[in-house]
């Protein structure tokens, strides 16, 4: 795609739409002269170069990636419009826009019915999945991994609900067995499983917690913000290839919230929750004396704890999903690249005398260190902490990040390692990208060199 072409026709198309409703005289107040905003542009983008380079595959660090440039296009060109899809009059055809791209979501999962609806972040997504979830069970708490997102914990405190972390295993999976001994208390509500782990990129196993969820009378929540899009790959061909089973069970969850600005391919912020059941729509039911006038069809204000929310969001994902809609042979292919990229990756490091892997990883995030003699906790943080800061430097760089692994989670994976501190940092790399299944052997032998070095 050329970028700088559709962007040039969706400034002519908008301005089509608008000259239809006859010209005005733009306040002189808003005037700004290209002189002066060219001065004020330049500061801007040269500030804006004080970034890292999160669509280079050497930009192997945080969960980070560029947009595609049809969801730029879309969000772009819908912004110029400026829709509110809270209310059908702020925003008729993104709301509409938003409805489908929902249900292409509601159907990658496996649901048959469903409500749900776009949001600003995951964080939001799993706020409103908790909200449905406290109003159900009143007075009841919220199991979720210890290694799930930090935001369950945080929305429990905010919606005055007991948060019950649950240990996890050596693959860093919700423990069953501790799981079961919390719900035996009967303060348990709702169980929180996480598919993709924002360290490890681990997967609770879904199919297994679902008959004891069941057989205890709680609510399932899927939290798959990062790696929902990941069951395109449950038993496809290949070794991108997943376990179907955790992954097909999730049409049996209650709720889910998955991130299209993640693995969706687009722009920030673009979350999403789904439920399975749309009468939970109940719980948001309110009215607005000012917002819902124009239509008696359902607004999607209506379901949401959000008022305002960009109809851009909505018009970006809706256009990408047109040219790579969330099936294998749509985006499926585009996560197979990075999935295929970490598996080839923790096989070089597994050969490897210089570094040593976490663990194998289960979707496209690989957590390794640097060897070091002798093999201490306190010497393994130190070589990761050299090996991150001269990444960033020089005339070859690499971006990684680091995950503090505790005593017990090292210990879980690597026994002989000498236990001298609480944890250590370890190094982890996020394949997003699929580009950079290309760049795996040159990252590998960077990060061999700078091992060498540390």
């Amino acid at each position: 795609m050329d970028l700088q072409h559709w962007l040039g026709r969706a400034t002519h198309a908008i301005q089509d739409w608008a000259d239809t409703f006859g010209p005005y005289r733009p306040h002189p107040s808003l005037q700004v002269d290209d002189d002066r905003f060219g001065a004020v542009f330049e500061e801007f983008t040269a500030r804006l170069a004080d970034n890292y380079p999160f669509f280079h595959p050497h930009y192997a660090g945080q969960m980070l990636k560029p947009p595609h440039p049809a969801a730029v296009v879309g969000h772009l060109t819908a912004m110029l419009i400026n829709p509110n899809n809270h209310a059908l009059d702020g925003g008729p055809a993104t709301a509409a826009m938003e409805r489908e791209a929902v249900a292409r979501l509601a159907t990658m999962f496996g649901y048959g019915t469903h409500l749900g609806h776009l949001t600003t972040s995951g964080t939001i997504a799993n706020l409103e999945a908790l909200f449905v979830a406290r109003e159900l069970h009143p007075g009841r708490g919220v199991a979720h991994s210890a290694d799930a997102h930090y935001t369950h914990g945080r929305m429990c405190h905010v919606l005055g609900l007991t948060s019950h972390p649950v240990r996890t295993d050596d693959r860093g999976r919700m423990d069953l067995g501790a799981l079961e001994d919390v719900l035996r208390t009967g303060e348990v509500g709702t169980v929180v499983l996480t598919t993709g782990t924002t360290g490890l990129g681990a997967v609770d196993p879904v199919h297994e917690v679902l008959p004891l969820a069941e057989r205890h009378g709680v609510r399932v929540h899927v939290d798959a913000a990062y790696g929902g899009f990941f069951t395109l790959l449950a038993g496809a061909d290949g070794p991108e290839g997943l376990p179907p089973e955790p992954w097909r069970a999730i049409a049996r969850a209650d709720s889910i919230v998955v991130d299209p600005h993640k693995h969706g391919l687009q722009p920030y912020g673009c979350g999403a929750v789904l439920f399975r059941d749309p009468d939970v729509g109940r719980f948001y039911l309110h009215d607005s004396p000012y917002t819902y006038f124009t239509s008696t069809e359902l607004h999607l204000g209506e379901i949401s704890l959000e008022c305002s929310r960009a109809g851009a969001a909505a018009a970006a994902l809706w256009l990408t999903f047109q040219l790579l809609p969330p099936t294998p042979d749509g985006l499926g292919r585009v996560l197979a690249a990075g999935r295929r990229a970490a598996l080839r990756w923790a096989d070089l490091i597994e050969a490897s005398d210089a570094l040593e892997l976490y663990q194998r990883p289960e979707l496209d995030i690989v957590t390794y260190f640097p060897a070091v003699a002798p093999a201490t906790l306190t010497g393994i943080d130190a070589a990761s902490a050299r090996i991150l800061a001269d990444g960033m430097t020089g005339p070859d760089p690499v971006f990684l990040s680091t995950l503090r692994a505790d005593r017990e989670s090292f210990a879980a994976r690597h026994p002989e390692t000498v236990a001298d501190a609480d944890g250590a940092r370890i190094l982890r790399s996020v394949l997003m990208k699929p580009e950079s299944e290309d760049h795996v052997e040159h990252l590998h032998n960077r990060l061999e060199r700078l091992a060498g070095c540390a």
